[in-house]
Order: structure tokens, then C-alpha cells, then sequence
């Protein structure tokens, strides 16, 4: 690769031939002719997510974003979230948005609530408290977003929906602002209406009226985290709805808005986007949105779900994260391309600056932002992404192309001074591993106010005249290994740093630590599923609650766990070769071992229990411990109760591999203890 460092010349030529060059463009910037859009930042959503096709056409199931993350240990974790939150570091993001918990399943699995009902209110459940801090602490200026995928089924009244009592509705998301500066002492900054969902206007105002009785006039109001339209258009026939919303956010808008957005004058968002799957493909999508979000759609930020792909791979949506944090257990993590990319904008700019009036477009295809501080510093990124190389999940990309070229930057106004500006390069590869990611290449001379680039394909280059930028990664996290074969927990933790036990993903209902006073014996702390109501869903979910926990690839297993059915409309389970999880878990399948209060049991090759294979009477009755264990050995199935042969010489041909997994018979309270497996 050779460099070039002459007076007035090309700054940077790549390893083919210079007569290789065919377009040539000329762009001007600056800043005399007054400024375009204030720049919103960049930022990234840990939570629920997308409901429909998994990333990069990539099956599975899922749960909440970024659930293993907690579980990671010291230095490790901290390194993670230097990587994605630490100022001129890694991705040094703006914006962090979150899931408000609502017990039901947003994609990936369930977050909890914070009013599990009416009169139940407790800060301190979940990680998401805890994420946003330790974001706070890195970058005291970083924003942070709330937005609900679920509700409580308390807030529905028995209906699966949640304007039909508005107030209620505000009342239960002003809450959770409130909780989160009166207990960790954030600030909320922008709060969401119902990800993807039908917007109420009713509701907003309302909303709106209510943050003010607080005296939240600071918080923002983003709707509707679905499309452009209708919100956009209802908003230019409503002037008390556009008063009170002050950002349009639309999800997966393919770098393009539509008209009545922007007759609104409000601020557009791409308030989720990326969601592909974090090779250099995945790098490509995101280093293309980032750009083009603005040069096509005047959009002003851009949110990527997800922040952390911090769920097992097999999951819905495995690995669409800006970076991957999947094994705890074993402390290995990757930082992935799309870290990288995102750095090119977020280490040289910051919400408050403003773009230039430029087109963006580039003559041989691909795209630049200028931004500027306005006290006279200006960074400059550019991409070539090629079509081949940088579709997103989502929306379908339409072919164009891209040619290496020359382009050449005259900087005017204050910017007329500039005598230097520092680049930085990235370079996809896609036949090898030897991409360049975020490489200094130190100061190029600006002669006369002119630049020029000799620009190839799939690359991003960002001119600054900021000298902030940094690069230097921790050394390599250890290997990575798979989940162990031989796992127990005893949930014995007096005062357990979260709610969650660890590595136990929610699907449907929430499994929290639990003390069991009326207990005097061995079962004093336990693992309760909670939510006894049907909550007010997102999208079509189990009847069923289950957690599920392990290796995807496990085949042969014995799974032991204590159960405490409450009440005598209840049941419990525990099973094996679970398939599914996410918004698929209605569907899945495996070995499920079912224990009923009436003194039944009962074997099923399905979650929902349709297809039953063995049933009979266990003697099981509510209140009272029993102990049940799985046994699954190649296609033979057998079960034991409290140490004695119940069922067994069960024939198993499909699901080949799975997860294990514990939960209920439908939302009710049920304990689980000393839980214990054996796989391979």
C-alpha cells in the first residue's frame, strides 16, 4: 500500500494503478452560506427489537439484547462497555436507547417491568438500570432513550391493549422515568410511545401533560418508532399533536423519508436500523445508513439495533449487534467491524454539530457528511460501500453502482484556514480476512483550501481536524468455549446483584430471584416466576412461561430441578432439546416434562402441550417441593420424580439438539430450586 505525501497532490492511493481512476468529482464545503441540520448523534438500542425475519436471513430464536452481559466478569465486562460507550475509544456512542421492561416478549425474549402490577413498583429489576449507568460513567453526555415494547397486563384492564385508558398508560411510563432519577439519578432524555405499533393521539398529548406535571419538560417525546406515515401526515392536520412531538422516528427507512415528514420541520430519526448480522456485510449496511440516513433522508440520527449481540448465537437476530458478547462462562467476546465503523463518525463529531450544505452524493457513486462544530472544526466521512456488500436485513436494496474515483474537497469559509486534516481508513475485504479497520494514517496537507482522495470500493475514510481519535484495543479475551456441560445453581444469593439468575433467558414471563420466608428449610431462596396476568403483548407469545438456559447443540441431558407449584391451577415443566425461543417460542419443540397439582403428569414434544407422548399420575400436588428429573439419552426419554422412575423408554425422533428449560403451565406463580444438568 503506498502513500503519498506531496505538496499539492493525490493524499492516498491504494495498491492498484493510478490509471485505474475513472470518475472525477469536485466538492465544496462551507459553512458561509449558513448551516443545514443539527446533528443527533449515534447510538444503539439494548432491548426488544425487530419481529420479523432474523438477521441475514439467519433462523433461530431469542431473547432480551443484552441479557449475558451482566454475567460477565471483571475485566472483561468493563472492557465490553469501554468498547461500545468510552469517548474516542471504540464506537463511543451518543445515544443509548433501552427497553422499558413489560414482562412479555419483544423479540428476543422478556424484560421485566417495573409495576408488575398496580401497586408493585420496583426500580431495580432487569439490567437496563444498570447498562445505563455504566454508559453515564464513561460519557457523562450520552442520551438516553425509553421506549415500551409490552405492558403489564394490569395497564390493558383485560384488554391486549394499551390506549384504552391513557392515563394509566402515562402514568406507568412517567413512573419509570421518575424511578430511574430517583433511584440512579438518570436523566431521561427522549421517551417513545409503542415500538412499531398503532399510535394513539390521545395518548401522546396526554403523555405530554403529564411529564409536564412532573416538571419534565426536558424529556422529548419521539413517535412512533414505526413508519413515516401515518404519524407524519396526522401530524400536519394536527397542530396540538405537532406541538407536543418533537422527533418523527421511523424504523428500517432504507436511507429515504417522505414528504410530509419533512414538512413537519421536526426532527427525523432513523430510530432503529441495521439490525444484519455484524460481519463486513454487516459493517457495510451500517457504514452506508450512517451516511446516506442524512444525504437521502435528512435524517439527523441513526440507532442500530442491537447495541451488544449478548444472547446465544441461535437465537432470532443471532449476532446483529454492533459487537458480539455471547459467552460469559468463558469471557470471550469479539469487536466486530460494524465497532470500527461507527467510530469513523462518532470520534469526530458530537450531537450539536451541524451538517454542511452539501448534496453528499459522490460522482462515481457512495456518499459523504460534513459536519462542523461551528468554532471552525470540520470532519469529513465518505463511504464507497458497493451493492453486493452492503445490503441491511431490511428494506430491499435496490442495485446501483459504484467505480473508483477521485475526489476532490475545496474547503471555503472558515474553513479556508484548514491546513491539515487527519484521516482515517477503513477497507472491507471480502475474499480474505485482512480487512483494515479504522487505521490512522496521520495528517494530510490541505494545499490552498483544495484535497483531494483517490477514493476505491467498500471503503470509508473520515478528514478531520480533530486529533482525538484512538485506537488501541485491550489485548485478546480468552478463547471461546462452549456453554459447560455440567451446570447447577442454587439460587442461594441473599442480595443478588440483578433480578435475573444467571444465564437463564426469559421467553415468556419473568423468573426472578425470590425469598421464601414461609420456608424455614433448604427452599428459603428460590427462583419464582412472577407475572400472574397475561401481559399486554407486542407480538403473538406463548400461553406458556418458560426460561431457557445452555448450549443450542445439546443432545443428551439429565436435568434435575425442585418445583413448587402455588396455587392448584397450576403446573410446572422441565424439558430439553427446546428448539425455539423469541418471537418463535410459541412454536417450539422438544422433550417437555409436565407435573399438575391434580396429581398428573405428563409428557409433550411441544411447548404448547398438543402432541402428548406419555401421561399418567405422579401424585404431584400444589404447595408442596418435588423434584423432577430428565433424562434424554440419543431418542429415548425417561423421567423421574423426587429420585424415582416415573415415565420412561419414551421414543424421541425430532428435535434432534436444543436447549434446557423450566417454566409454567400458563402466568402463575411457581418456584423453582437447586437446579442441576448433565449434557452433552
Amino acid at each position: 500500500m503506498l502513500r503519498l505525501l506531496l505538496p499539492c497532490a493525490v493524499l492516498w492511493l491504494p495498491p492498484w494503478s493510478a490509471a485505474a481512476w475513472r470518475p472525477s468529482g469536485s466538492y465544496r464545503l462551507t459553512d458561509a452560506v449558513g448551516l443545514a441540520r443539527e446533528f443527533d448523534g449515534i447510538g444503539a438500542l439494548s432491548g426488544g427489537g425487530v419481529s420479523e425475519r432474523a438477521c441475514g436471513g439467519r433462523g433461530g430464536s431469542g431473547w432480551a439484547t443484552s441479557r449475558l452481559l451482566v454475567n460477565y466478569e471483571e475485566p472483561y465486562r468493563s472492557q465490553i462497555l469501554d468498547y461500545l460507550f468510552k469517548p474516542n475509544f471504540g464506537a463511543a456512542l451518543h445515544i443509548l436507547k433501552v427497553e422499558i421492561g413489560g414482562d412479555a416478549q419483544s423479540t428476543d425474549g422478556t424484560e421485566p417491568s417495573h409495576m408488575h402490577y398496580e401497586n408493585d413498583e420496583n426500580y431495580f429489576r432487569g439490567y437496563e438500570w444498570w447498562l445505563m449507568k455504566e454508559a453515564k460513567k464513561r460519557n457523562p453526555n450520552i442520551k438516553l432513550i425509553g421506549l415500551p415494547w409490552a405492558f403489564p397486563g394490569w395497564i390493558g384492564k383485560g384488554e391486549n391493549w394499551p390506549y384504552d385508558h391513557p392515563d394509566v398508560t402515562a402514568y406507568y411510563i412517567v413512573s419509570w422515568i421518575i424511578g430511574a432519577k430517583r433511584f440512579h439519578d438518570l436523566d431521561i432524555d427522549y421517551i417513545g410511545i409503542w415500538n412499531e405499533r398503532t399510535f394513539n393521539s390521545k395518548y401522546i398529548k396526554l403523555l405530554r401533560y403529564t411529564l409536564d406535571k412532573q416538571e419534565l419538560q426536558r424529556v422529548r417525546i419521539v413517535a412512533s418508532d414505526n413508519l413515516w406515515e401515518p404519524i407524519s401526515f396526522v401530524m400536519l392536520l394536527d397542530s396540538e399533536l405537532r406541538e407536543v412531538v418533537d422527533v418523527i422516528g421511523a424504523h428500517y427507512p432504507g436511507t429515504w423519508t417522505v414528504p410530509s415528514a419533512l414538512l413537519t420541520k421536526k426532527k427525523l430519526w432513523a430510530s432503529e436500523d441495521f439490525s444484519t448480522f455484524n460481519n463486513e456485510v454487516g459493517a457495510g449496511c451500517w457504514a452506508r445508513i450512517l451516511n446516506q440516513n442524512y444525504v437521502n433522508g435528512h435524517m439527523t440520527s441513526t440507532i442500530a439495533w442491537n447495541l451488544v449481540a449478548s444472547y446465544y448465537e441461535d437465537l432470532p437476530f443471532g449476532r446483529c449487534g454492533l459487537m458480539t458478547a455471547q459467552e460469559p462462562w468463558s469471557g470471550h467476546y469479539s469487536v466486530d467491524p460494524p465497532i470500527w465503523i461507527t467510530a469513523h463518525t462518532t470520534q469526530f463529531t458530537q450531537p450539536g454539530w451541524h451538517y454542511l450544505k452539501v448534496d453528499g452524493r459522490l460522482d462515481g457513486g457512495g456518499s459523504y457528511v460534513a459536519l462542523t462544530d461551528g468554532k471552525g472544526n470540520l470532519t469529513i466521512i465518505i463511504e464507497t460501500m458497493t451493492y453486493h456488500h452492503s445490503a441491511c436485513i431490511r428494506p430491499p436494496l435496490l442495485p446501483y453502482s459504484v467505480s473508483p474515483q477521485k475526489a476532490t474537497f475545496y474547503l471555503n469559509g472558515s474553513f479556508s484556514q484548514v491546513e491539515a486534516l487527519q484521516m482515517w481508513y477503513s477497507k472491507l475485504e471480502f475474499k480474505s480476512a485482512n480487512s483494515t479497520l479504522f487505521q490512522s494514517l496521520g495528517p494530510k496537507k490541505v494545499c490552498e483550501g483544495m484535497l483531494t482522495v483517490n477514493l476505491g470500493l467498500d471503503e470509508v475514510y473520515t478528514l478531520t481536524t480533530l486529533t482525538t481519535g484512538h485506537k488501541s484495543p485491550f489485548r485478546d479475551p480468552p478463547p471461546s468455549q462452549p456453554f459447560p456441560s455440567t451446570y447447577k445453581d442454587d439460587f442461594n444469593i441473599r442480595t443478588p446483584p440483578f433480578s435475573e439468575a444467571p444465564y437463564f433467558a426469559d421467553q415468556t414471563g419473568v423468573f426472578e430471584y425470590f425469598v421464601n420466608t414461609s420456608d424455614p428449610g433448604e427452599h428459603i431462596f428460590t427462583l419464582r416466576q412472577v407475572v400472574n396476568q397475561r401481559p399486554v403483548t407486542w407480538v403473538i407469545d406463548a400461553k406458556n412461561t418458560i426460561s431457557v438456559i445452555g448450549n443450542y447443540k445439546w443432545v443428551n441431558i439429565t436435568l434435575s430441578c425442585d418445583v413448587y407449584i402455588e396455587s392448584n391451577r397450576g403446573g410446572a415443566f422441565v424439558a430439553g432439546r427446546v428448539d425455539k425461543g423469541g418471537v418463535y417460542v410459541g412454536e417450539a419443540k422438544g422433550v417437555f416434562f409436565w407435573v399438575f397439582p391434580d396429581g398428573t403428569y405428563r409428557v409433550t414434544g411441544d411447548l404448547n402441550g398438543d402432541e402428548v407422548l406419555m401421561k399418567g399420575l405422579s401424585g404431584v400436588r400444589a404447595e408442596t417441593w418435588h423434584r423432577l428429573t430428565l433424562i434424554l439419552t440419543g431418542s429415548n426419554a425417561s423421567g423421574m420424580l423426587n429420585g424415582y422412575p416415573l415415565w420412561e423408554n419414551v421414543t424421541i425422533t425430532k428435535p434432534e439438539n436444543g436447549w434446557a428449560a423450566i417454566g409454567t403451565k400458563s402466568f402463575e406463580f411457581t418456584q423453582f430450586d437447586n437446579f442441576q444438568i448433565q449434557a452433552s
